[in-house]
């Protein structure tokens, strides 16, 4: 633990301190687009975040294969030369798009060939758990099939999301916190070394989004782009890849009694390859979202637009921070519930308290429609959104001094306010 822990230190550090010169190569690289349509933000901000991530995933596996117990990784496997493979494709066509906007058809063609990359040096799907069924063999050309598809709906779910300050990056974090967890417990708990690679994957991409999230937190300061959410999209869906095409259930068979529950283990790796992963659920539903949108209108999918599920927290009235925040609850329920069910599906407390938190997730979707009356001796504890605002009170020179006038306020009821003659003016002679 120590090891992953140095490794994601490293890499948090690394990222941290090279987006700050970053930021400045990008302002003078000119990538700084013009405000959009279906932007949030109100002032042009940098790009290139990406260019920090990658140089903080190279530093990571640099320092990883110095490690004693993470050397092993290397020596034993392939994948991590494949990652590095891959991701540099990936983030160079990102790097591209942030500064000229290459078209949506060609970053699509892009993502295939880095998958193919990943998909020639090993890093491929050799099996897929299948509850009920056991454990399926793949055909190579089946494996490499689904290996694409995955790789490419999970940069583009990343990619969808990344549409507030902090949103991708955090929720990435969150996901790779959760996998980094289960496939950390593979690994020393059943003593599987097919799960390390995907251990130190997970590491590495807690340590990227933690390094840039300090500069890309409401107001960010710079934007990862594409070479920035393509990216970690791309990581993330390695280390599923990897702990799902690579781990054997029959090992874990050993540990279960059978089969089939070793296959009943993997329920949070082989539900990835259905959503594409529980993990980033939020993100694979918004992505599935939009693509039904924009073809029902008879767009492109990937044609951009403000129909997104941030977008439609600004709409009913939450501010940036708290729709970030709210992103953020449901990403880590549904990944950490997945993974407390790996831990002990029998148990009822999971369930209770998963059904609990949801509970608390729709109150919190629906707070800007209730706003409390409390009494003023309460407002001031109250955040200022809550306390009473004064009605402006202007004296009408058609109503005498002492007299009585109505006045609506907004859609409310009307009122009577007495005006009080100002004294002071009337001294004045003004």
């Amino acid at each position: 633990m120590r090891e992953y822990l140095l490794t994601l230190c490293i890499t948090a550090a690394v990222t941290y301190l090279l987006t700050g010169p970053v930021r400045k190569f990008a302002i003078v690289a000119g990538a700084m687009p013009e405000i959009r349509a279906r932007d949030v933000h109100r002032e042009p901000t940098p790009r290139l975040g990406g260019i920090a991530m990658f140089f903080g995933l190279c530093a990571g596996l640099l320092v990883a294969d110095h490690l004693t117990n993470l050397n092993e990784v290397f020596a034993k496997s392939n994948e991590p030369r494949a990652l590095l493979s891959g991701a540099a494709l990936i983030w160079l066509i990102g790097v591209l798009d942030d500064k000229f906007e290459i078209d949506a058809l060609i970053k699509l063609g892009g993502q295939m060939i880095a998958a193919g990359v990943m998909v020639m040096q090993g890093l491929t799907i050799l099996w897929l758990p299948i509850p009920g069924v056991g454990n399926v063999a793949l055909t190579q050309w089946q494996g490499t099939l689904l290996t694409v598809a995955l790789v490419v709906i999970t940069i583009n779910a990343v990619n969808f999301v990344d549409g507030l300050d902090g949103l991708a990056a955090g929720m990435v974090c969150i996901a790779a916190a959760a996998f980094f967890l289960y496939a950390y417990r593979i690994w020393y708990s059943y003593g599987i070394e097919s799960a390390a690679p995907a251990t130190l994957f997970a590491a590495i991409l807690m340590g990227m989004c933690l390094g840039f999230l300090p500069h890309n937190m409401h107001p960010a300061r710079i934007f990862m782009g594409d070479s920035g959410s393509m990216l970690i999209g791309l990581v993330l869906s390695a280390g599923a890849i990897s702990i799902t095409g690579q781990v054997d259930p029959d090992a874990l068979a050993l540990f279960t009694g059978s089969e089939k529950a070793a296959v009943h283990q993997t329920v949070p790796v082989y539900i990835p390859l259905l959503l594409p992963l529980t993990i980033i659920a939020v993100p694979a539903a918004d992505l599935v979202l939009a693509i039904v949108r924009r073809t029902w209108r008879g767009q492109s999918p990937f044609a951009a637009d403000r129909g997104h599920l941030h977008h439609r927290l600004l709409e009913i009235g939450h501010s940036h921070s708290r729709a970030v925040l709210i992103m953020y609850f449901w990403s880590g329920l549904i990944g950490f519930g997945a993974l407390a069910y790996s831990v002990n599906s029998a148990s009822m407390w999971i369930v209770l308290g998963v059904v609990f938190l949801s509970a608390v997730g729709l109150a919190l979707l629906l707070l800007p429609r209730f706003r409390p009356r409390a009494p003023r001796w309460a407002e001031r504890f109250l955040p200022p959104r809550y306390r009473r605002r004064p009605v402006p009170q202007v004296p009408d020179a058609g109503v005498p001094a002492g007299g009585v006038v109505r006045e609506c306020h907004g859609a409310t009821a009307l009122r009577e306010q007495e005006l009080v003659p100002d004294r002071g003016r009337a001294a004045d002679g003004q």
